[in-house]
């Protein structure tokens, strides 16, 4: 897979997801499955979408004991997405049995992506409400490396850590991130944010993208900005 933008459909129902995609005539876009959506909809949601010709990350974040996160995944694996990912704070172990679950007896398997630390997520909140008080780079990056180490694909982080992550981890380490705006948008809730054509400079290899498009006046056109300015 090359750099592409991934569209956050973070809908409540299937006929909200398939309003949105149904503005789409020319393309398919990537899309992020997030748990409001799944949630609401079940495993139907993914397939439905998968067969009417959508490249799929799957965004539940799973973090439990090993056990339950490998059969979890093993579950996740039959449902033909391409990218699905875990917390990486659930540790090395987990990770490891996260990824012995999820590769098929044809030893294929979706990617396989930890999230690092959440983009909503500050310095302050970080020491006060998770007792975590290095700074926020060394945490991510001990995160990330943990992931290699386990064997994954990639990790997702904050477009400001992305250019550290391919440092720390090797290029070919995937970095999906969220926390993208415009440069005339609102931020909404995200504290830690960039703009796509500055995601591409500093090496993102994924975007995702939510409001910014789904709630644009025009999504195509709000999309096909997004690919101009990351993809190029």
């Amino acid at each position: 897979m090359g750099k592409d933008v991934i569209v956050a459909c973070d809908f409540a129902s299937k006929e909200d997801v398939f309003a949105f995609l149904d503005k789409f005539q020319e393309e398919k876009p990537f899309v992020k499955i997030g748990m409001e959506l799944y949630y609401a909809e079940g495993p139907e949601i993914v397939r439905e979408i998968k067969r009417r010709g959508h490249k799929i990350f799957l965004d539940l974040k799973l973090h439990d004991i090993p056990n339950t996160v490998k059969k979890s995944m093993k579950v996740l694996s039959t449902l033909g997405v391409d990218i699905t990912n875990l917390h990486a704070a659930g540790t090395t172990r987990m990770m490891e049995a996260a990824l012995e679950g999820l590769t098929r007896p044809d030893g294929t398997r979706p990617l396989l992506i930890a999230v690092t630390q959440l983009t909503s997520t500050d310095q302050e909140s970080l020491e006060k409400d998770l007792w975590i008080e290095k700074p926020m780079e060394q945490v991510v990056m001990h995160y990330a490396s943990n992931a290699a180490k386990a064997g994954l694909d990639g990790v997702v982080c904050s477009p400001l850590e992305a250019q550290a992550v391919h440092n720390t981890c090797g290029e070919k380490f995937l970095t999906i991130t969220p926390g993208v705006r415009f440069a005339d948008g609102d931020i909404g809730d995200q504290k830690r944010v960039m703009t796509p054509a500055q995601a591409k400079e500093i090496g993102s290899d994924y975007i995702v993208v939510g409001r910014p498009i789904t709630a644009a006046e025009d999504p195509v056109a709000a999309y096909k900005r997004c690919v101009a300015e990351f993809v190029g």
